[in-house]
């Protein structure tokens, strides 16, 4: 008897869903959910279900269209490469030579 087996093509290939790649999956799913919240809230407080609407609609598209901007212009690491970018300092400054001037032995240890 002969086995049929499936060759997974999809290896070392970025999770996709849509369109969305990788982390943008969780940024718009989190969005959602906090945009359900919303709802639930104004709604609870009493504000008109149809003004309720029309505010989570138009947030709900707002959301839409950044997350999609994002996963398109950076990619699928693109947006970490970019926060580890900010975080990396311009300028080191050192206003003492003590460090530079300090002599220690070999296997000293500090």
């Amino acid at each position: 008897m002969t086995s049929v087996y499936k060759i997974n093509k999809g290896v070392n290939q970025p999770v996709m869903f849509r369109g969305l790649k990788a982390q943008y999956i969780w940024w718009l799913g989190g969005g959602l959910v906090l945009l359900l919240l919303t709802f639930a809230i104004l709604y609870i407080i009493g504000i008109n279900m149809f003004v309720c609407l029309g505010l989570i609609i138009a947030l709900a598209m707002m959301l839409f269209k950044k997350v999609y901007a994002m996963s398109g212009k950076y990619g699928e690491h693109g947006l970490m490469k970019k926060t580890g970018h900010m975080r990396v300092p311009t300028l080191i400054t050192n206003r003492s030579r003590s460090v530079f001037m300090k002599k220690r032995s070999y296997g000293e240890q500090q």
